[in-house]
């Protein structure tokens, strides 16, 4: 973008930026919540649930709206909002075709609505004398075209009606609440269902009252200040509506017997002290719901247009510096088709369903963007996952309750919206398409890792283990699950040595990988099975461990079992010194037939220094210590002070690593007696420990066979033992600075 063109930008925005919280917010909301279900239906919803029943509808339905503008405040408040409202908040944290996914059908939806209202404003005419000699739909074209003309003027027009509209409704519910003080009576609490009603009939023609909390959202491109508005104006918007409609459930059921509240729709009439304000109030709900609708449509259709969703002229200013004067236009038109299409029983529901489904994934959004911790997203009005998550819930709920099929009308519609989307960015074949999607996800994720730069913190375990097949090895099986613990990855390998012609001729690879994906599968685990045919353990494994994986899933670690014989340690410690070579650290399994791994509570790392295997024995000690199956498990760091001179502050040093790096364990020094070797000081302090960790050395050639026959000779005083070779050059304690 030019310098002038970011000047003309900033200048439109200064522009557009006009309203306040009560004006472009708290307005807009408390005008479509308010609206025809509380005066034509809550009489109704008392006479069906009793007193207690509506009272409880009213609270779970203001519960999911109040958390629903919680997760709308949190996404407001963690970014800067432009024009969209809804739209622009999911597009911008969820990508642009689950954005356009949602914002089509939410336009659609507020374009549909100005129709209803008007409609509905229409029908309420039909009993007075002058407006019954007139079509119906004529009258609502008429009516339709005076408020687009009021939208194509500008905002700043319709909210100023507004404020005359929220004074008519406001009077209406002092005449309400004013009257009916002589004919109080008691309540009746429990409830009194009609033939084919339940509570949850009842609360499905109730919930849709409190959808409008986002009405004040889609003025966002107009507010002064998007993100405080929002997030005030919502919140109070819901928490004020929500008193008046306990208020009202309450005065009503002051007022009626259950088959008259029932029976008449506008007892709110007959018990207002000034009657005829009452019917202004149902004219003020229905002409402001239609005039918040054809505000916020176009602006809704701008911001896609803007995106490149829908075509961009859809998005046209026609020379005003602020309002979407194309949008007006189409949002128009689409009403007037509405109108005169007759019938609206069958799109209605679906309608709905498009409202709740964008409330569903404002939830999710801000659920979602805490649970992950983006450190991108740090709202103002912060708020645990768990409210969203309970509101997306509580959303989707609403909608299998209120209408099953029209969910998932609505739902297959998104989707569509969204597959088509996807398609227009990046033409596809085809084939299976849960496959398909499945391979374009992993095919984006594997090319975003390999571009991006390794940091020590984002290190996961990716751990190839020899295991043959593995039923035969559960112990090396168990470790490897145990390091890679539900965020790491683990491929179950087995060389077949031999002649390759052979045996590539006998199936024995395939039947080797369909034995270890069985085996996987028996034991519910997540791991990869993988074989392969070579002429020699050695460089099999030397070349399987240099091919395996693609873009950044390389294997970083190798685990395999501690032979028992002196050719498979020799075998073992020349391949750990191929391996150190190639970046990978090595890991060998001594496992104690007798004991196992015990009792899986004590962990012992015995600690060097972190420039050698230090950071990864403590790193996958902590990994262990998290598994279910080692759970409360404790870990000890000892090292050894042979003189034990600076024994306080050796300690002191160990705790305040531990502490850095954010490891629970206990540090312990000690202090041989003089002339003890290191392999009899571990096999006095971890004789009883469950598991030990130790690093080895990488001893030359000439000392493979001496070197392993000396380890090999006093393991097995010791119990279960890993040891471990880090090829890791990062520091992998690292903290998160």
């Amino acid at each position: 973008m030019t310098a002038s063109a970011q000047a003309a930008s900033a200048q439109t925005a200064n522009a557009s930026a006009r309203f306040g919280t009560f004006g472009g917010v708290f307005t807009p909301n408390v005008l479509t919540i308010l609206g025809l279900i509380l005066f034509l239906r809550a009489g109704w919803v008392v006479g069906q649930a009793g007193l207690m029943g509506a009272l409880l509808i009213v609270l779970i339905a203001n519960s999911i709206s109040f958390l629903t503008g919680l997760s709308l405040s949190a996404i407001a408040t963690s970014m800067n909002v432009r024009a969209g409202g809804k739209y622009y908040l999911i597009s911008r944290t969820l990508g642009r075709e689950i954005g356009g996914a949602i914002g089509v059908p939410l336009y659609l939806s507020q374009a549909i609505s100005v129709a209803f209202y008007i409609i509905g404003f229409t029908e309420s005419l039909e009993g007075i004398a002058f407006f019954s000699r007139i079509d119906a739909r004529v009258l609502s074209t008429l009516i339709a075209i005076v408020f687009a003309v009021v939208a194509f003027i500008g905002a700043d027009f319709a909210i100023k009606i507004q404020y005359f509209i929220l004074a008519a409704l406001m009077a209406a519910l002092l005449s309400f609440f004013g009257g009916g003080w002589l004919s109080i009576q008691a309540p009746t609490l429990t409830a009194s269902y009609g033939e084919g009603m339940s509570f949850w009939s009842v609360f499905a023609v109730f919930f849709p009252a409190v959808t409008g909390i986002a009405v004040g959202a889609s003025m966002s491109g107009d507010l002064k200040d998007p993100g405080r508005s929002i997030h005030k104006g919502t919140l109070f918007s819901v928490l004020f509506t929500a008193v008046v409609y306990f208020l009202s459930v309450i005065w009503l059921s002051l007022h009626g017997t259950p088959d008259e509240l029932k029976s008449n729709t506008l007892i709110m009439r007959d018990i207002a002290l000034f009657p005829p304000l009452i019917l202004i109030g149902v004219w003020a709900a229905t002409l402001s719901s239609a005039l918040g609708s054809i505000v916020a449509a176009p602006r809704t259709l701008q911001a896609m247009a803007n995106d490149g969703i829908v075509p961009r002229a859809l998005g046209s200013r026609l020379g005003s510096r602020t309002e979407p004067r194309v949008g007006v236009l189409i949002t128009a038109g689409i009403a007037f088709a509405v109108i005169w299409a007759g019938d609206l029983n069958v799109v209605a529901p679906i309608i709905t369903m498009f409202f709740l489904n964008t409330y569903g994934m404002t939830n999710l959004v801000a659920g979602i963007e805490k649970l992950v911790g983006n450190p991108s997203f740090r709202p103002r009005a912060k708020i645990h996952f768990s409210f969203s998550l309970l509101g997306a819930a509580g959303c989707y709920g609403a909608m299998f309750v209120i209408n099953p099929a029209a969910t998932v009308v609505a739902i297959l519609i998104s989707y569509g919206i969204y597959f088509y989307l996807e398609r227009r960015s990046t033409i596809r074949t085809w084939g299976d398409v849960r496959n398909g999607i499945w391979f374009a996800l992993a095919r984006r994720a594997l090319l975003n890792l390999e571009r991006s730069v390794f940091h020590a913190k984002n290190w996961r375990p990716n751990i190839l283990v020899f295991t043959g097949q593995p039923h035969n090895r559960a112990p090396l099986v168990e470790i490897a699950n145990l390091l890679s613990r539900g965020y790491g990855i683990v491929s179950f390998y087995q060389l077949l040595v031999g002649d390759i012609d052979q045996l590539a001729k006998r199936g024995l690879r395939r039947i080797a990988r369909r034995q270890i994906r069985t085996f996987i599968q028996e034991q519910n685990m997540t791991a990869f099975a993988e074989a392969d045919i070579v002429e020699n353990f050695y460089a099999g494994a030397v070349t399987v461990c240099q091919s395996h994986g693609v873009g950044g899933l390389e294997p970083n670690a190798v685990l395999m079992g501690w032979s028992d014989t002196e050719g498979g340690r020799t075998l073992s410690l020349r391949l750990l010194s191929t391996l150190f070579e190639l970046g990978k650290s090595v890991l060998f399994l001594h496992h104690d037939e007798k004991r196992g791994f015990g009792n899986r509570k004590v962990i012992d790392v015995w600690w060097r220094g972190r420039s050698g295997n230090g950071d990864l024995m403590l790193l996958l000690a902590h990994i262990i210590s998290q598994s279910p199956t080692w759970d409360g498990a404790s870990i000890r760091l000892l090292q050894t002070l042979p003189r034990g001179e600076g024994r306080v502050q050796t300690e002191a040093h160990l705790r305040a690593l531990l502490d850095r790096v954010r490891v629970n364990a206990e540090p312990v020094v000690v202090v041989p007696p003089r002339g003890e070797q290191f392999p009899d000081t571990v096999k006095t302090w971890s004789r009883e420990t469950d598991l030990t960790l130790l690093g080895m050395n990488r001893p030359e050639a000439d000392e493979w066979e001496s070197y392993g026959n000396q380890l090999n000779g006093w393991l097995s005083a010791v119990g279960t033992v890993l040891l471990i070779h880090s090829g890791q050059t990062e520091d992998l304690l690292a903290p998160n600075d």
